[in-house]
């Protein structure tokens, strides 16, 4: 899907590698060099750093007990993972010259699906076969309705955070357009607020609908 902002960096054996591709390619390398370099030297008395890094992962994992307590443990990483990428993608619009990889549909589209997956792989890991049963219940004639659920639920994760983030730089280029650079400040922090609530959202829905698949043993 051709990226609204993104031109063609390169060719890699006739595929059109985008800057929406390198861009979010650079977060994940990103991340990954920091968490390798925080975690390389951990200490029993933490400094600053270690004490900041551990205070936001316990944080997380607050977050994730207070909806699945019995399953943090599992699935801590890949919440933890989706808001830091989230959370970094969507502030990469304040940096002038940059563009958030979020305001493109088949980075919003992938990461739902990457969420779909999840639920059906956590609710199959914890559950067992019997984790497809809840597709009969209460009845079989149910079955494509909630197939439908599914897919609508899916795609409105994808729209929703690709509609807001275009819809803020949007809006924060039209404020610039009309008031030029008198207004800066404010904007930016919108733009901030705005891109932190956003990877939140979609981060706890990702947790809840993880979440509910693990624990339908009870339905």
């Amino acid at each position: 899907m051709d990226s609204m902002q993104g031109d063609i960096v390169f060719i890699f054996f006739g595929l059109a590698i985008r800057e929406v591709v390198m861009t979010t390619w650079g977060i994940m390398a990103l991340l990954v060099l920091i968490s390798v370099a925080v975690t390389r030297h951990l200490l029993p008395m933490p400094g600053k750093a270690q004490t900041l890094i551990e205070a936001a992962v316990l944080a997380i994992d607050e977050a994730i007990r207070t909806v699945n307590p019995g399953g943090a443990e599992k699935i801590l990483p890949l919440i933890a993972t989706l808001w830091l990428f989230l959370a970094t993608a969507n502030l990469l619009g304040v940096i002038p010259g940059l563009h958030s990889p979020t305001r493109d549909l088949s980075v919003t589209t992938a990461l739902a699906l990457v969420v779909f997956a999840s639920v059906h792989y956590f609710g199959v890991t914890t559950l067992g076969r019997g984790y497809f049963a809840h597709y009969l219940r209460p009845s079989p004639i149910l079955l494509p309705f909630h197939l439908i659920s599914e897919a609508t639920r899916t795609l409105a994760l994808a729209v929703r955070l690709f509609g807001n983030m275009m819809s803020l730089e949007i809006a924060a280029l039209l404020i610039l357009m009309v008031a030029g650079f008198l207004a800066p400040v404010p904007i930016l922090m919108l733009h901030i607020i705005e891109a932190l609530v956003q990877a939140y959202i979609f981060g706890m829905l990702a947790l809840i609908y993880v979440s509910g698949a693990m624990q339908r043993e009870g339905e």
